[in-house]
């Protein structure tokens, strides 16, 4: 026998079709939603982690400034500290600086040169004075330049020709001149001491 179907089964599949489609088309939308929104809040955690962290390391921060402020008032409190232990050293070494300078300075004239002026300016010390002769002004000159521990870079600012009277028919021709010198502290200078105990 012959079986005919007579249903529209056509209708039936495409309607079949079409419902698979809008469930898949649904289950399709449905997973996107669910896999956006997973997304999301992963990105979500990730950013607010970093917000952790970079609050974390804000603080941090904020802490080290505060502790690089303080050691560098430590380090100005230090120098200032340094500054006056060196001052006090300085005072110190300054001491017998005077006797130093006379006791060489005398030491160091050579005949026929007198000091009319001295002036000290912390370690500068300016000297003025008559001499018989240029030559003499050159010996005292070498004088402290190389015989002296206590003097450094002596320096000749002028010289001038002039007259000196030893009584009133006795004239004679003198050189007047100023030099500059550097003192030069006990510290400074390693012959010092030695030459000072062989002076005394």
């Amino acid at each position: 026998m012959i079986l005919i179907n007579l249903l529209p089964h056509r209708e039936l599949a495409r309607k079949r079709r079409k419902e698979q489609f809008t469930l898949g088309l649904g289950l399709s939308v449905l997973m996107g939603v669910l896999l956006s929104v997973l997304v999301y809040t992963w990105f979500e955690a990730q950013i607010s982690d970093q917000q952790d962290k970079n609050q974390m390391l804000k603080t941090d921060i904020a802490k080290f400034d505060a502790q690089i402020k303080d050691i560098a008032g430590l380090e100005g409190e230090i120098a200032a500290l340094l500054a006056r232990q060196q001052a006090v050293e300085n005072l110190q070494a300054d001491r017998n600086m005077p006797v130093h300078l006379l006791t060489e300075l005398v030491q160091q004239l050579p005949e026929g040169v007198y000091i009319t002026s001295m002036q000290q300016n912390g370690q500068n010390v300016a000297l003025q004075g008559v001499a018989q002769s240029n030559e003499r002004v050159s010996e005292l000159l070498r004088n402290l330049a190389n015989n002296s521990p206590w003097f450094s870079g002596p320096e000749l600012v002028e010289i001038v020709a002039g007259t000196a009277s030893l009584n009133a028919r006795d004239v004679r021709r003198v050189a007047n001149f100023q030099i500059r010198v550097k003192l030069v502290r006990a510290s400074e200078a390693p012959q010092a001491p030695a030459s000072a105990a062989v002076a005394s």
